[in-house]
């Protein structure tokens, strides 16, 4: 049998291959990575992989009829389960066999062992056992229809699940992307975005400017994409040297310790709204959790470059990009020239709100038969849809930037088709880095690396771990933090609901924080940063390569310690 390894090794050696040394756009490499893997793939990996997927593990060892056996459920996967209603135990053997039969009992919650909080549980009633089988906690138990499901699917050929990959994925985030795309253009556009800015720098003053920048940035990184968001506030950073004729360096890392964070762990950027998508997570709780482990990474990387700017401090250099007389600009706007603050917000807060708030209520116990709340769960839940949510605020940012007292170069229709250009090229490569993530599931990789991680001594944080850096390496090979973590999520992703304790959440940020470590040459952002800063490659590397990367680990020290200690996350 051809080794998951080996697969996982073919496919990355043609998507860095194809992307760093050959050029080729990383839609095809990732297109030919994905094609040729699962043509690769033998069939009873891909079966290995869909009795996982489809199937539950019983959490002990049973020998005789009438046992009962405990199947820990994702609430995800709670429709599946009904009270008398039948499984299959199968054995993952080369011959798959059939192990027995077994009746669920009972469905309910139960408190976690040794942990806080509660679990769902279905306990089954072994009803029969084929001749001289047992049930270990190894076997797959699945419904009758599951495993039907499962020798159907692992009959498609190669096109077929390389099409559906592509297709869930962009399902799952191509209007999300299309819609951000339109939130940032209007925001930079429209003045807004210089509004949040001003705004934030008018309660911290000049001597806390870096700390306003980065929380600016921090905030504005949400909806803008980091490189359109360096190029709106590196201007901004400029006129604040030239004014107070000291801490440029500190003002350009500011912007990118505050704005990259939260592009690989906040959605809905692509990266993060994939991976939570792949591993089932509430949209609400990634947002929550981005926040809170990116202002740990963007406080650990700010306190970097406010000590490299005093040790080595850089004075503004002109660059071919911005012009003097368009930062000079900026610097001279006036606020009454620029949309109102909550305006200018709304396009941000109110979509984190929807989603936020429909993800809190439905974690709520509101009394049952109220007419009220359950109105309210349900237009909650209409209104907080990520892609509802994500379409008003693209409305608001229209509106914004119609409204608008800036005089506009482009047409609102030029803005809008121009967003969407730059949009259908990330949801094209997205969508593809999510089939080549699909397809290096069928390979069984997953088991693989279940079975090295089950033996780490670390237990539960291992997966963490081992998530990080091996999304680390794959950003370091090809540059792109949304490849990496499309790719690692494919890898771990089968992972989450093994066994391993540890809430999905934890290892999407985990994901996102490897991301981070180590941009270099070969990544789009150290180029734009440097030649728009000014910096040479040298400088650039100490800087803005170091920033990044700590932004990475100081965030995964904050996924491991909340994982410790809340290991149910927060709500």
């Amino acid at each position: 049998m051809t080794s998951p390894f080996l697969l996982l090794a073919i496919g990355l050696v043609i998507v860095i291959g194809g992307i760093v040394w050959l050029r080729v756009h990383a839609f095809l490499a990732l297109a030919l990575a994905a094609f040729v893997v699962g043509a690769l793939t033998p069939k009873d990996n891909r079966l290995k992989n869909a009795f996982e997927t489809a199937g539950f593990h019983a959490q002990t060892n049973a020998s005789e009829l009438g046992a009962v056996v405990e199947l820990p459920v994702p609430k995800k996967k709670k429709g599946q389960f009904r009270v008398g209603l039948h499984m299959v135990a199968k054995r993952l053997n080369a011959d798959f066999q059939t192990v027995g039969q077994l009746r669920i009992i009972s469905i309910g919650e139960e408190q976690r062992p040794g942990r806080e909080g509660k679990r769902l549980v279905a306990k089954a009633e072994i009803v029969a056992l084929e001749k001289g089988m047992e049930l270990r906690k190894s076997d797959v138990i699945l419904s009758e229809a599951s495993e039907l499901e499962v020798a159907s699917s692992s009959g498609k050929n190669v096109g077929s699940l390389v099409a559906e990959g592509f297709g869930r994925t962009c399902a799952k985030v191509g209007i999300i992307i299309a819609m951000a795309a339109i939130i940032g253009t209007c925001m930079m556009e429209s003045g807004a975005a210089m509004r949040i800015v001003r705004s934030a720098l008018s309660v911290f003053g000049e001597k806390r400017a870096p700390e306003a920048m980065a929380g600016s940035s921090f905030l504005l990184g949400i909806p803008v994409f980091f490189d359109t968001l360096f190029y709106l506030m590196v201007p901004l950073a400029k006129a604040l040297a030239l004014q107070t004729k000291k801490n440029y360096l500190l003002y350009v890392l500011a912007i990118v310790a505050g704005g990259a964070m939260t592009h690989s762990l906040v959605p809905p950027t692509p990266g993060p709204l994939l991976v939570a998508g792949e591993l089932g997570v509430d949209l609400g709780r990634m947002i929550v959790g981005g926040l809170l482990v990116g202002s740990f990474g963007m406080c650990g990387a700010f306190l970097y470059a406010r000590w490299y700017n005093k040790k080595s401090p850089i004075e503004v250099r002109s660059s071919g990009d911005v012009e003097k007389s368009d930062f000079m600009k900026f610097s001279e706007m006036k606020n009454e020239q620029l949309p109102g603050l909550l305006f200018s917000l709304s396009p941000i807060l109110l979509p984190v709100l929807l989603i936020a708030g429909n993800s809190l209520l439905q974690q709520i116990d509101l009394p049952s038969g109220n007419p009220l709340f359950e109105t309210l769960r349900q237009v909650a839940g209409v209104l907080g849809d990520k892609n509802l949510a994500l379409t008003i605020g693209a409305a608001l940012a229209l509106l914004l930037l119609v409204r608008s007292p800036v005089p506009r170069t482009n047409k609102v229709g030029d803005s809008v088709r121009n967003s969407l250009k730059s949009a259908g090229t990330i949801i094209l490569i997205t969508g593809m880095g999510g089939a080549f993530g699909g397809i290096l599931q069928q390979t069984s990789l997953g088991l693989e690396v279940r079975a090295l991680a089950s033996n780490n001594e670390l237990g539960s944080l291992s997966l963490l771990i081992l998530a990080f850096f091996a999304t680390s390496a794959i950003r370091i090979a090809q540059g792109s933090a949304t490849v990496a973590m499309i790719t690692s999520v494919g890898i771990v992703g089968g992972l989450v609901s093994q066994g391993f304790g540890i809430h999905p959440v934890y290892l999407a940020l985990a994901i996102g924080c490897g991301a981070k470590p180590i941009p270099w040459m070969n990544d789009s952002g150290f180029w734009i940063v440097g030649k728009l800063a000014g910096l040479t490659e040298r400088e650039t590397l100490k800087t803005f390569s170091v920033v990044i990367a700590l932004q990475g680990i100081v965030g995964m020290l904050a996924v491991l310690a909340f994982a410790y200690f809340f290991p149910n996350f927060l709500f």
